[in-house]
């Protein structure tokens, strides 16, 4: 992160926010916010290009810890927008008795696919408050995307849930690059600083991922700049996570 200018990349994010909207006759935003430290610095940068007023964040417990939600409410306040809660625990556990019809599964059967569902119910409740809002309100909303770069480079995202939005702010920047922004931005430091985690698997991030966000930074740099245990781990993950960034299609000659 050499030479890296927090307050020069968050005007230049703001500046693409804006004229995105602008060229595109667009209102307004919808962004999830999980409480952690790259939905508050995406609903910085949104709260500043388009003013609170045309910025909605959502809340999505699912068996969620309530701090969460609590980390939510100091973004919001300390921006300004409109917070709802819409809770997704009833729904997903409806889901799961669904699936009790076909056959009997046990959790560690169906770990991976729990976790995943989270995410997926999510994004759906995200792009039916974005036509919601965009009805009532007489104006486009768009859903807001906010994966980092480090996140996006080892696949750590679910296909069809958090890789579904309409514009992605902060997905060409660091962990530490995107606290950088935070800092500038004024982000609540209890949010900014907290251990980021998905809120679905009870694990960090980095224990999930079996390295360090800071690790993936550097091997993007130079892979040379990490150990070979971690550019192993790091190179596996990226590889094996590239069908999440392209469907196959057949072509006809």
């Amino acid at each position: 992160m050499k030479n890296f200018n927090a307050e020069k990349e968050a005007n230049n994010v703001i500046e693409f926010i804006r004229d995105y909207y602008k060229k595109n006759n667009l209102g307004g935003a919808i962004i999830g916010i999980s409480g952690g430290k790259d939905s508050g610095v995406v609903a910085g940068l949104f709260a500043k290009a388009l003013g609170p007023d045309n910025l909605i964040g959502v809340t999505l417990p699912c068996h969620s810890k309530t701090e969460d939600k609590c980390d939510a409410k100091l973004v919001s306040d300390y921006y300004g927008f409109e917070l709802i809660n819409f809770d997704i625990t009833n729904t997903f556990d409806t889901f799961k008795d669904e699936l009790k019809k076909l056959g009997e599964y046990d959790d560690e059967q169906t770990k991976n696919s729990d976790i995943n569902l989270k995410p997926r119910l999510r994004m759906a409740t995200l792009y039916y408050l974005a036509a919601l809002y965009s009805s009532l309100k007489g104006k486009t909303y768009l859903v807001a995307g906010t994966s980092n770069k480090c996140e996006l480079y080892v696949g750590y995202f679910t296909k069809g849930g958090d890789s579904v939005h309409d514009i992605s702010p902060i997905a060409d920047f660091t962990v530490e690059e995107v606290i950088k922004i935070g800092e500038y931005l004024g982000v609540p430091e209890q949010v900014l600083y907290k251990k980021p985690n998905d809120g679905l698997s009870n694990q960090t991030d980095e224990e999930k991922l079996g390295v360090k966000y800071s690790e993936i930074a550097d091997y993007m740099e130079d892979e040379n700049l990490v150990d070979e245990n971690v550019r192993e781990k790091i190179r596996k993950l990226h590889k094996n996570n590239l069908h999440k960034f392209n469907i196959p299609t057949y072509r006809r000659d």
